[in-house]
């Protein structure tokens, strides 16, 4: 019941442009700080974007600029646009929501970038 699903994953092109999705259910949403995350094959898990509950954002330098983290309270969703795509960009890409000690992550969604 409480779970996190994202959508919009798949293949682009390099310089391309992607959303990417995250509904959240059995959860205040509004009270619960979000982000997205990734990870590439062989690396580390890390954190692309956040938001605070109160709509304050934050990124990652690699993607400053071509990201944009965003949040709709009234949907229960979380978005994350993708812009300018670059091949480093291919991971699985994680939503989590957190709130005190409360961490609950999504199953993931594929994005490749081709060259």
């Amino acid at each position: 019941q409480v779970q996190l699903v994202e959508s919009g994953g798949g293949l682009v092109q390099a310089g391309g442009s992607l959303r990417l999705s995250c509904a959240a259910s059995g959860i205040i949403f509004r009270l619960f700080a979000m982000g997205w995350y990734r990870q590439a094959p062989g690396n580390q898990r890390e954190l692309v974007a956040t938001i605070t509950s109160d709509g304050s954002t934050k990124y990652a330098d690699s993607v400053k600029g071509r990201f944009t983290i965003s949040r709709d309270n009234a949907k229960n969703t979380v978005s994350l646009q993708i812009n300018s795509a670059k091949p480093e960009d291919t991971a699985v890409y994680y939503c989590r929501a957190s709130r005190a000690s409360y961490e609950i992550w999504g199953q993931g969604t594929q994005v490749t970038v081709s060259s």
